[in-house]
């Protein structure tokens, strides 16, 4: 009885239509009042619910999510790098999606709380959050640097706004305070769909805030496309960081993207004013006797703070990497920003390279009429001859960050006559007044200093040997140069005297790392082992790698000692040698009743691991990586999305298939056939198939294999076949 229920009430919702035409019957069926009728009737009626199909809520953050917010990044970044020179003009699209909301939210709560969030472990409440505040972006009621009201908060923010005093009120509201979580969500999606645009665009001469892009780079563009010039203009557009006109700004975002609501929504993040505590500098805070402070216990959702070793390496950031720019309320979005702006001068010295560049006979090297030869010997890549009449006049550039390098093959007037373009150039795109001292103009042979490293010139004589007319091989001595890009011991000094780990000049004394007092030596060695790792990667393609690495192994070693010497009183470093060995692996501190030595403690268990510290011997430290760079160098994944489009492209498939076809390694007869089954599973249009056949080059076997009839029995020979496998 149920069954039939409940398959008559499905016909019923499935066929209104036979609704009408059994009204009457129905009724007297299932009125309980109407005479004749059983005690069935009322279950009958009761038990007839009828079945509402549920409509997917729009509102509903779970039925936005249709696709991962990477897989849609993904997206953007081979539309842009397919179409690079296309203007942008509809962004509000990707605004609106959803997924791109919960991966900034990801991203963000792992810079917060220190750890990744999974997209299933976001709480609904989160996520209902999330939507109100993309709604509000969408709609413009989105303000940026709110301090009260918010959208969204930050996971670990548990503050109660609205039961705070007036006093509390007011300092949140006139003292600096941290970028707002919903403000960081914001430029983080801004980001994610700013990025992928302007990267496909942005000149392959900037290095500095860019994705796969790092001062490595910039060294080994210069050891291998700098070889040979004299002169060279180093110039400082670091205020350009620290903020331009509004005007400006806007005006570079527009020349490629054209959608009114993001370029308003930045506007809006440069023109909203920054809150910041008003600075008193007559008054000076008290100094206070230091109390003893407690162990401080980070709480569950708080980050850890980034290890001692990472902090002393961040001292060590050359003065071209130091500043960072931070644009209004753009936050992350800043560095991208600078970068759109200085494009334009990228650009533009794209430009005075093509113009500048007149090759010559007399140097072989550089004879190609576009100027993008390869450079130098190929037994020798670096060499560069400097000989002969007439020399070829080239110009190279490289810019990381506010930082620019000019290098000019030439005479010193070219280089003066540029120098003075580029200045004119500053003064009208970006407003900024330069003199000759913020560009000044050196010699090669003075050494120039970029990121730390010293550009300088060697003089060679190298054999060159040749076959001449006739097989005869002559041996002749030549004059080149050799550009040696070297690490600078005095900045190096310099950097370690501000992290106060040596004093003097002349001759350097290490001075104890007080800040590891606490730490036991096996925690205190690893800290250091890895702070001289780092330093030996940032020292890898320096010249005098093993000297520089073999300095800085130095300090530390003599530090340690300092340290220990003070820490378990043994007055001296000589001791603290002697008992903790050159390395300082063996331990220092011998505790009552152990009478077993340091291995057999090590060996139960009793003890801690202590690792020596690295490259203490000269021997020990690697060779400079001479490793040859190309010339056309791209980034890994641009790389693979270059590679990517292009086996997209259906021209490539038909390139291949022609070039198989061209070598014999496919019939005639063999192609005919992969047509046919392409054009049975739709994958080729029929028009190629009609002039094969046209062609009378299609067998009676395949004409049998392209009918209709014979289909189904193919693949249920394909499925046969599939199920033995």
């Amino acid at each position: 009885m149920h069954r039939r229920i409940t398959v008559f009430t499905f016909q019923v919702l499935k066929s209104p239509s036979i609704i009408p035409t059994q009204t009457t019957q129905l009724y007297s069926q299932l009125n309980p009042f109407a005479r004749g009728t059983n005690g069935f009737a009322l279950f009958r009626l009761f038990s007839f619910t009828p079945v509402h199909r549920r409509v997917p809520d729009p509102d509903d953050p779970m039925n936005l999510m249709k696709e991962d917010g990477v897989s849609v990044c993904s997206q953007m970044w081979v539309e842009n790098f397919r179409e690079p020179d296309r203007l942008v003009s509809n962004l509000i699209s990707y605004l609106r999606r959803f997924e791109l909301w919960v991966l900034a939210y990801q991203k963000v709560c792992a810079d917060e709380i220190g750890s990744y969030v999974p997209r299933s472990s976001i709480t609904r409440s989160a996520l209902e959050d999330l939507l109100a505040l993309r709604n509000a972006v969408l709609d413009n009621r989105f303000k940026w640097g709110a301090r009260l009201e918010f959208f969204i908060r930050s996971p670990k923010d548990k503050t109660d706004y609205e039961s705070l005093s007036k006093r509390k009120i007011k300092a949140i509201l006139t003292t600096t305070q941290p970028a707002p979580f919903q403000d960081k969500l914001v430029q983080e999606v801004l980001l994610m769909i700013l990025e992928p645009i302007y990267e496909a665009r942005f000149s392959q001469k900037s290095f500095a805030f860019r994705p796969g892009r790092n001062a490595h780079t910039v060294l080994r563009v210069i050891r291998r496309n700098f070889a040979g010039y004299l002169w060279y203009i180093k110039g400082d557009l670091s205020p350009i960081l620290d903020g331009l006109k509004v005007g400006l700004v806007i005006s570079a975002l527009m020349r490629d993207v054209r959608d009114k609501k993001v370029i308003d929504l930045i506007k809006l993040a440069l023109v909203t004013p920054v809150i910041t505590s008003p600075i008193d500098g007559m008054e000076k805070k008290k100094k206070t006797k230091r109390k003893y402070q407690k162990k401080k216990v980070l709480a569950e959702d708080e980050p850890k703070p980034d290890p001692y070793w990472l902090e002393t390496f961040f001292g060590f950031a050359p003065e071209e990497a130091e500043k960072l720019p931070s644009w209004g309320h753009c936050g992350i979005l800043s560095p991208l920003l600078a970068n759109i702006c200085l494009d334009e001068l990228d650009r533009w010295m794209e430009g005075k390279i093509k113009d500048f560049y007149r090759p010559s006979k007399s140097d072989v090297i550089w004879n190609s009429p576009e100027g993008e030869a390869e450079q130098g010997n190929t037994s020798w890549p670096e060499f560069v001859p400097t000989s002969g009449p007439d020399k070829t006049r080239k110009m190279d550039y490289v810019r990381y960050g506010g930082h620019i390098l000019i290098g000019i093959r030439g005479p010193r007037a070219d280089a003066a006559t540029l120098r003075k373009q580029l200045i004119e150039f500053c003064d009208q795109k970006y407003m900024i007044k330069l003199d000759n001292e913020s560009l000044p103009i050196e010699h090669i042979t003075k050494g120039i200093m970029f990121l730390d490293h010293v550009l300088c010139r060697r003089v060679v004589y190298p054999t060159l040997r040749y076959t001449a007319t006739g097989g005869k091989i002559i041996s002749e001595k030549g004059v080149g140069t050799l550009l040696s890009v070297t690490a600078s011991l005095k900045q190096c000094i310099k950097q370690f005297r501000k992290l106060n780990f040596l004093k003097g000049d002349r001759e350097p004394d290490p001075q104890p790392c007080f800040r590891m007092f606490h730490a036991t030596q096996a925690h205190t060695n690893a800290q250091m082992n890895k702070f001289l790792s780092t330093m030996v990667e940032w020292y890898r393609y320096a010249d005098n790698r093993k000297k520089v690495v073999n300095f800085c192994s130095y300090i530390i070693r003599g530090s340690l000692a300092k340290l220990y010497a003070a820490k378990y009183k043994l007055r001296s470093r000589a001791k603290v040698y002697k008992i903790g060995a050159r390395n300082l692996s063996r331990p220092l501190k011998e505790r009552k009743g152990q009478s077993p030595e340091y291995q057999n403690l090590l060996r139960m268990g009793l003890a801690e691991s202590i690792d020596g510290l690295q490259y203490t011997r000269m021997s020990l430290i690697p060779e400079t990586d001479y490793t040859p760079f190309p010339s056309n160098w791209r980034p890994d994944h641009e790389k693979a999305l270059i590679e990517y489009i292009r086996l997209d492209d259906p021209k490539t498939l038909e390139e291949q298939k022609g070039c198989i076809q061209e070598q014999g390694l496919v019939s005639p007869q063999d192609y005919i056939s992969m047509l046919v089954w392409n054009y049975k599973r739709n994958a080729i249009p029929m028009d190629q198939l009609s002039l094969v056949k046209s062609a009378g080059l299609l067998s009676n076997s395949n004409r049998e294999n392209d009918d209709p009839k014979n289909k189904e029995q193919e693949e249920s020979e394909e499925r046969l076949h599939a199920s033995q496998m």
